[in-house]
């Protein structure tokens, strides 16, 4: 498709500043920050960096090809767009408008559990083809009935979280109140105040709510009520057992988010899973972790040839996915990134990410002379 870069915003760190001009202090703290000290946010993008690829100029060129085979299907890069909790708060329709550019990109997109669109209208937008996230009910009549929404949308992959125990403790949410559900403090309102376009957008399409949760809540809750409903109805430790239940339950492909360690993706490929997503969260959980690219180098060399290996946290741009495709990820994902973006840009900020990212990571490959995604294992230099 024929899609236009804003160049105004030609990287990530410019659709960031953007975003961080049109949102209130709030959302954009919710999207940026980390848990605890930001130590791992930090490390997740900065041990990515430390990675070098070497180029090869004189020989016979091909012009490059992203396309990626994943689960039987081709995509047309090798990177997609991570789950993404209470997205509508950061921008009005943010799931809709990245479910949208996605479909039309032909890249994964991944609905979480507790975003603000529901998955009937994301199966709508994608035409079936959206990944869905589960995020643990307590209740298992809760999550039989989301897993039969989930398969007759259509989603061909359902991810379930190995990452959140608990809650991460994340000094700037506990500040503004955001802690789940948010609550609209008065220097949360004033700040929104501040911001007109995102004031009007979302006075507009209304104030967002968790969608996907809705026929399970009862009605007319306060803030209060809401939040003991949540901590009521989610159990977010995973184990043996209850992964046992879901694979017999789900029949499409089953991924596992969250592993870092040589004993969960061994007990993921016990369990019959089919991928594996190497992920501290973003560095929203655990601040005391290795960045996620040390533990791909770690799992990949041992698992590639049994499970799907793929990646996300820290990744910033097309750079970033040269070099976790360099490092042996079979497939990179992103949430902040593509956040920013929608952020910043609004209907747009999708289908320019998207662009952008592809760009960037085409020029990459032709300073490197590789015509296929595969080829970029063959320019890392080994230190």
């Amino acid at each position: 498709m024929n899609s236009k870069i804003n160049y105004k915003y030609p990287s990530v760190p410019d659709l960031r500043e953007r975003a961080k001009s049109k949102i209130p202090k709030f959302a954009f703290e919710y999207l940026d920050g980390g848990c605890n000290d930001d130590v791992n946010l930090k490390k997740n993008t900065l041990r990515i960096r430390d990675i070098e690829l070497k180029p090869k100029y004189l020989v016979d060129y091909q012009p490059p090809s992203l396309k990626t085979e994943l689960f039987g299907h081709v995509y047309d890069a090798p990177f997609g767009i991570s789950p993404v909790g209470l997205q509508g708060l950061m921008w009005p329709k943010s799931p809709e408008i990245l479910a949208k550019a996605a479909f039309e990109h032909n890249i994964p997109f991944v609905l979480s559990t507790v975003t603000t669109a529901s998955i009937e209208k994301i199966a709508e937008i994608s035409e079936g083809n959206a990944w869905f996230q589960l995020y643990h009910p307590a209740e298992e009549g809760v999550t039989k009935d989301i897993l039969k929404r989930a398969d007759a949308a259509g989603c061909p992959v359902l991810i379930i979280l190995a990452d959140v125990p608990s809650f991460g403790y994340r000094p700037r949410d506990i500040r503004n109140g955001l802690s789940m559900p948010p609550k609209m403090t008065l220097t949360n309102i004033i700040n929104a105040m501040k911001r007109p376009h995102w004031s009007l957008k979302t006075l507009i399409n209304g104030q967002p709510g968790f969608e996907i949760l809705k026929p399970y809540m009862p009605k007319n809750l306060n803030l209060n009520e809401l939040a003991k409903f949540m901590d009521v109805t989610f159990s977010g430790r995973l184990n043996e057992e209850k992964i046992k239940r879901i694979r017999d339950l789900w029949k499409g492909k089953l991924v596992i988010k969250g592993a870092e360690s040589i004993h969960d993706v061994e007990m993921a490929c016990k369990l019959g899973l089919d991928g594996v997503i190497i992920s501290n969260h973003g560095g929203r959980q655990v601040d005391v972790g290795q960045a996620t690219i040390d533990s791909l180098k770690t799992i990949s060399p041992l698992y590639k040839d049994k499970i799907t290996v793929m990646m996300d946290s820290g990744i910033r741009g097309g750079a970033d996915v040269a070099r976790v495709m360099a490092s042996g990820a079979d497939f990179s994902f992103m949430g902040r990134t593509f956040m920013y973006g929608v952020s910043a840009l609004g209907n747009k900020g999708g289908d320019h990410t998207i662009a952008m990212l592809k760009k960037q990571l085409t020029q990459v490959m032709e300073q490197l002379s590789c015509a296929k995604i595969n080829d970029l294992t063959k320019k890392l230099v080994v230190k």
